[in-house]
């Protein structure tokens, strides 16, 4: 199947909409995919009005076949998948028709849940490639790095098909642009075709494709959108008077290199019939799809905090923003700091789940009035990748171009059933947002960012190989989580010497027995040892207190002076006076 379709020259129609034609037909407000079990003759009727009006390829109604969307468990759904794709090949049984194996996105709330996400599609996969399925269909995709290990299972066991899902302006829902999730699509060996589906009309597709070079090893499949919908009582619903235009456009598609075409949401039997009827079946010239954009060269600016420092040990303070609008004693420890080396100021970003002020709009602040390089910490917690996206261009617009990118605390389970997570990545993911930001829209005016260090984690290799996927996406910088012990100071010297990142060392001096006792039981990451709390009384008074910390972070300062490109100091309570003696 691999090689009759690769070396095609026809083009070859899909089906379409199997979903929003089903529910036009039958008015329900269950799934398709139960059909399979409880209908299945209205499924062998969508089926065959699409091969009736001239579809040469067939996908099964399974585009929701998993766990999280048809909220059963394992078993369930892998019934449901085979029914599903049994159904498809009964329809096509006398035929020349193909059937394709159909698998949609799996959607997730958490990290937990993402990283079981990869697994579901290679368990789907396996179940397709038992039922016989010589094409296989990822459709409506985001990005690629969950499907990444099915496609590797089903190697060349099936023809393999990635269809993304952008918005009109040639994004994804993850927040990545088409032109570079085509262009990693590409480099995957075991895919066979790519292109779009869903989310935007024939318009929009045609802009999109205008902006994509022409593949030597992949054919392009186009599946546009019958167009945009309408909201009438809680359902979306699709006009059907545009099949003149979506017809047009298809075809123009084809002309244009498309090897593959078809319909997402809203096209019908109808829309397919049409298309057969006007479908040129001669083969384009693919260079006519490329549309180069030649720009003026612009030097590029560089934005990094560190930029010029050469050897410098580098200084960054962080400044927890206030929990209320209250912002004085925040604003009077940047002042003070106006007067020390200090590099870069950096603001968490709601740490512990908990509410402060946003560390953009606070960073912001205090960049304006003091003049400080700042550097505000972004989590994947509480934004998706629209909000992160966003976020990140306001913050460029307004002078802030340096960022620590991180995965983010998770809410406090007593405010868990009121308050949700987002994740739509985690650090990594957000990071090769950034990345593909720079690249795409801030080539001249690149953000700078980079990611933390958990160095006390109990496998230090799997904190390594995450250090050099950071790095692999695009960070430039780590900081570390605070050293108090010559153990924790080994750790990140064999990360270094592993990854040769350059490395900001935690520094957090505690000023009181009761400080170093909350942070050791009450904050996770933080490593605070019983020869660390020796060192505090609790009759100490406040200088006292001061004073011991200051000692510990001299002394952890010694320990890693061969190695650290410079230190992230966190100082209990703003206590930022301390950083001159420090130093």
């Amino acid at each position: 199947m691999k090689q009759y379709l690769q070396e095609k020259k026809e083009k070859i129609l899909f089906d379409g909409a199997f979903g929003t034609y089903y529910a036009s037909l039958f008015d329900t407000k269950e799934l398709p995919e139960l059909a399979n079990e409880l209908y299945p003759e209205r499924v062998l009727q969508v089926h065959k009005e699409y091969m009736e009006a001239g579809a040469q390829i067939i996908r099964s109604n399974t585009f929701a076949s998993n766990t999280a969307t048809l909220s059963q468990g394992w078993q369930r759904v892998e019934d449901n998948l085979r029914k599903g794709f049994r159904l498809a090949k009964e329809a096509a049984e006398t035929t020349e028709v193909l059937v394709a194996a159909d698998i949609g996105p799996i959607p997730y709330d958490t990290l937990e849940e993402k990283n079981y996400v990869s697994e579901e599609y290679k368990k789907i996969s396996k179940v397709f490639l038992e039922e016989g399925a010589k094409i296989i269909v990822f459709e409506t995709m985001s990005d690629l790095e969950d499907i990444r290990e099915a496609i590797e299972f089903i190697s060349d066991q099936a023809y393999i098909i990635v269809q993304f899902c952008m918005n009109q302006f040639g994004y994804s829902y993850m927040g990545l642009r088409g032109k570079k999730l085509m262009e990693q699509a590409q480099k995957i060996p075991g895919i066979d075709a790519i292109g779009f589906n869903c989310g935007i009309g024939p318009g929009h597709m045609i802009k999109l494709i205008g902006e994509i070079a022409p593949f030597e090893n992949k054919k392009l499949i186009l599946l546009p959108n019958a167009g945009y919908p309408q909201s009438f009582q809680n359902r979306l619903q699709f006009e059907d008077n545009n099949i003149d235009y979506y017809v047009e456009k298809l075809c123009e598609m084809a002309e244009l290199g498309a090897d593959f075409v078809g319909g997402c949401c809203g096209t019908t039997p109808e829309y397919i019939k049409r298309i057969k009827e006007r479908l040129n079946t001669q083969t384009a010239d693919k260079g006519t799809i490329v549309k180069i954009k030649h720009s003026v060269c612009k030097k590029k600016e560089e934005n990094a905090f560190f930029a010029g420092k050469g050897g410098k040990k580098l200084i960054a303070v962080e400044l927890a923003p206030p929990l209320s609008v209250d912002d004085e004693k925040l604003m009077d420890a940047a002042h003070l700091l106006k007067k020390s080396r200090v590099d870069v100021l950096t603001f968490p970003d709601s740490p512990s789940g908990r509410t402060r002020v946003d560390s953009v709009l606070m960073a912001g602040k205090v960049s304006k009035e003091t003049g400080i390089p700042v550097m505000p910490h972004i989590c994947c917690r509480d934004k998706n990748a629209i909000a992160i996206r966003s976020l990140m261009l306001g913050a460029h617009i307004n002078g802030i171009r340096n960022f620590l990118v991180i995965t983010g605390d998770p809410i406090p389970s007593v405010a868990r059933s009121s308050i949700k997570s987002v994740f739509n990545f985690d650090s990594t993911g957000l990071m090769r947002l950034i990345k593909e930001m720079n690249e795409e829209q801030l080539e001249h005016s690149p953000m700078c960012f980079g990611g933390c260090i958990n160095q006390g984690r109990r496998n230090l290799d799997l904190e390594i190989g995450r250090v050099k996927k950071k790095m692999e996406a695009g960070a430039v910088f780590f900081m570390t989580q605070p050293v108090s012990t010559k153990e924790s100071a080994d750790r990140v010297r064999k990360i270094k010497e592993e990854t040769g990142a350059r490395i900001l060392c935690g520094i957090m001096p505690f000023v009181s027995l009761k400080n170093a006792t909350f942070m050791k039981n009450e904050m996770t990451g933080i490593e605070v040892t019983q020869e660390v709390l020796n060192r505090y009384r609790p009759e100490m008074t406040k200088e006292e207190g001061e004073e011991a910390g200051i000692l510990l972070a001299k002394e952890m300062m010694a320990l890693m002076d061969d190695f650290a490109d410079g230190y992230y100091f966190s100082f209990p309570f703003n206590r930022v006076h301390m950083l001159e003696k420090i130093l």
